[in-house]
């Protein structure tokens, strides 16, 4: 798919407060870690991960998604003007009806405004920011706003408490790593058409994308009794997502007519250091072209490759001028792939 009149008129962010380090969350394991004769440090020596943050167990994904929301709206964003609102987070307040209904209310949207929730693991932001901007090439709406909030605080209190009741030896526990590197966070993105947008920003360009589900049990993820749980078999996970962006990466090259030389800016997916280097490596990219956040934010899901491109640009107004792109993937799997254009 090749954009040509769409594209990202605003973006904004919201972390928060609390800080917990991965030594933390190893020290809470302090128990798990004795009786198996776990070295203290692997959490962070394995993954790159120093810190995540989280919300209260109890914070719901739309008043997260609603604070990136409305931070969104202060820098100018006319609420009467905004077309369509998507929820596209991991994270969801209840079945029904749509977290982003409460998340409309939370910001104050006129009743014009469509509402949806997207879905698609940590992939599903990019992915409604695709299904908005088609939606804008089309002449269907003129603007959206994209937006997800994901808190790991549940997921990984329940994990530590699992971990901690002393049933599992070292080879059981694998499947629960991933979880410890869980974090929290929100983002939020304005997506219009050129006519609305004052300023020079990023312009979507083209995207890609390929789906192989003969691996959707690698990472999966549900309610279980009172709380969360995920299971992921990161090994595997990790080669499959490597084939999978491989062969979209294939497919984005053509479609877009980009080589790994042609983007300054390169944000994929923030798993963590082993994940990064893989793709990069797979990929042929320049490491020196990298913008990560996983040090300090760990997985946050589906905010996590939207809240690293917004960072990016605020630490360096530059990348906002691209060309820059966007390297997603989720488990399921699916990989998709956006070029940002000056």
């Amino acid at each position: 798919m090749n954009f040509n009149q769409v594209g990202i008129e605003a973006m904004a962010y919201a972390l928060p407060p609390e800080v917990v380090s991965s030594d933390q969350i190893e020290e809470e394991l302090s128990g798990l870690y004795e009786r198996l004769g776990l070295p203290k440090g692997r959490l962070e020596l394995m993954t790159g991960i120093k810190e995540r943050r989280f919300w209260p167990a109890e914070y719901k994904p739309s008043q997260a998604s609603a604070d990136a929301g409305n931070e969104l709206l202060s820098s100018g964003i006319d609420p009467g003007g905004v077309d369509l609102l998507i929820h596209s987070a991991v994270c969801r307040d209840r079945l029904e009806p749509a977290t982003a209904s409460y998340v409309h209310r939370l910001m104050n949207l006129p009743g014009k405004t469509q509402i949806l929730d997207v879905s698609n693991a940590c992939l599903g932001f990019l992915n409604a920011t695709i299904l908005a901007a088609g939606m804008i090439e089309s002449g269907q709406i003129k603007r959206a706003i994209i937006v997800a909030g994901e808190n790991g605080k549940p997921l990984a209190e329940r994990t530590i408490d699992l971990l901690n009741e002393g049933k599992l030896d070292r080879q059981q526990i694998k499947p629960y790593f991933a979880n410890l590197t869980i974090g929290a966070g929100a983002v939020a993105w304005s997506v219009a058409h050129l006519d609305l947008i004052e300023k020079t920003g990023p312009v979507l360009g083209s995207s890609a994308c390929l789906t192989d589900t003969s691996h959707n049990e690698l990472c999966e993820g549900d309610t279980q009794g009172d709380g969360l749980i995920m299971q992921t078999d990161s090994e595997e996970l990790l080669h499959a997502g490597i084939s999978v962006a491989s062969r979209t990466w294939d497919k984005f090259t053509e479609v877009s007519g980009w080589s790994s030389n042609t983007p300054k800016l390169v944000v994929t997916h923030q798993v963590g250091k082993a994940h990064t280097k893989a793709v990069f490596d797979a990929l042929g990219l320049d490491t020196a072209r990298n913008f990560s956040t996983f040090e300090t934010l760990g997985n946050c899901g589906s905010v996590s490759l939207p809240i690293t491109y917004t960072l990016a640009c605020e630490a360096n107004p530059d990348f906002s001028m691209g060309p820059a792109a966007l390297l997603g993937i989720g488990s399921g799997l699916s990989s998709l792939m956006l070029s940002l254009n000056p």
